[in-house]
């Protein structure tokens, strides 16, 4: 390919090695989270490069009508590539929202054979063993390092960390929550569309099947798992959760800071799961403009743009969670131009 200072351009065909990493790449991506796991992203690939795409199809009308969900997941998904690249010993470029005459083409990555990120390549094997862990976990602080490492994450890639240490933060952040979860339940076409999602047909490739909701006993409420009860079980000694609230932040509320929002998301998660923390991204109190602005004023107490909150904690026990299901590759690439 090279020196390991090229960057791999021109119009020549791709090696086969090349495409084949880049088609290996794009299916670790493929597993980043997305919101009830609607995998809202279609990817084309190139000579050199890997776009990534919005699919509007696959948008949530009722649970996420600004496409503020969509374009955080789609983040999420731009990062995951990002350390997929890494990890396989290739640099990237990438390229935000290139083509002012198509906003749905959210990213352009180019693929460099110069030396990659250490710090993304260290993610690599998190990949593969990141689950949304929706049970209440386990007790234990987490270490304040471990904080610390994950506000540099976020950092890293453009967006604010800002972890909820204080109880009565705490509590006036569990209170939008709750508020949020109340609001959604009568709004008119959410409870469907929620159910439409976890309850998917036999061999769906989407959504969050039952195996990944925890099965409580029905006087457990909380403000942080809104799906029907499922059948992943629970530990009794755990029903009351010890983990903690972090809230991703950026200083505008764009398209742009939507997604490198997201990017943060999963750089959060990955190096999480990395130093053997459970977590779980929580968008409800984002998706409605009145509890998204009590997130920031009055939980928060910033003026920054809330744009996740996720729980981490330590794993109530030792069980492996089954992985969600993924749409295969050939549903998400575009034809090449």
């Amino acid at each position: 390919m090279g020196s390991s200072s090229e960057i791999l351009t021109g119009r020549e065909p791709a090696a086969p090695g090349l495409t084949r990493l880049m088609r290996a790449a794009v299916e670790l991506a493929t597993r980043a989270p997305s919101v009830h796991n609607t995998q809202p992203w279609r990817w084309r690939i190139e000579d050199d490069r890997v776009e990534l795409h919005a699919d509007r199809n696959r948008q949530l009308t009722q649970t996420d009508p600004d496409g503020r969900d969509l374009m955080i997941s789609c983040g999420c998904a731009l990062h995951h590539l990002d350390v997929a690249v890494a990890g396989m010993g290739l640099g990237t470029t990438i390229e935000r929202f290139p083509d002012p005459e198509n906003r749905d083409h959210l990213a352009t990555v180019r693929i460099r054979s110069d030396r990659p990120d250490r710090a993304e390549s260290a993610l690599f094997s998190a990949i593969g063993r990141r689950r949304t862990d929706r049970r209440p976990y386990g007790p234990g602080t987490v270490a304040p390092a471990s904080i610390t490492a994950l506000v540099a994450r976020a950092h890293r890639r453009g967006a604010g960390l800002h972890p909820v240490v204080h109880a009565d933060a705490r509590a006036r952040l569990d209170a939008v929550l709750a508020d949020a979860a109340d609001a959604q339940r009568h709004q008119p076409g959410y409870v469907a569309e929620l159910l439409t999602w976890t309850r998917r047909y036999a061999g769906s490739h989407d959504g969050v099947p039952p195996a990944s909701i925890p099965n409580r006993p029905p006087y457990q409420r909380d403000a942080w798992n809104r799906f029907p009860p499922g059948r992943l079980a629970t530990p009794l000694r755990h029903l009351s959760d010890d983990g903690m609230l972090v809230a991703v932040t950026t200083e505008d509320d764009g398209g742009l800071a939507r997604l490198v929002a997201g990017e943060a998301t999963s750089a959060i998660l990955l190096a999480a799961t990395r130093a053997g923390l459970a977590s779980a991204p929580l968008s409800q109190a984002l998706e409605l403009p009145q509890t998204r602005d009590r997130l920031a004023r009055n939980a928060l107490h910033i003026p920054d743009h809330p744009q996740m909150v996720v729980r981490i904690g330590h794993p109530p026990d030792d069980t492996e969670l089954p992985e969600t299901p993924r749409r295969p590759l050939s549903a998400v690439l575009m034809a090449p131009r």
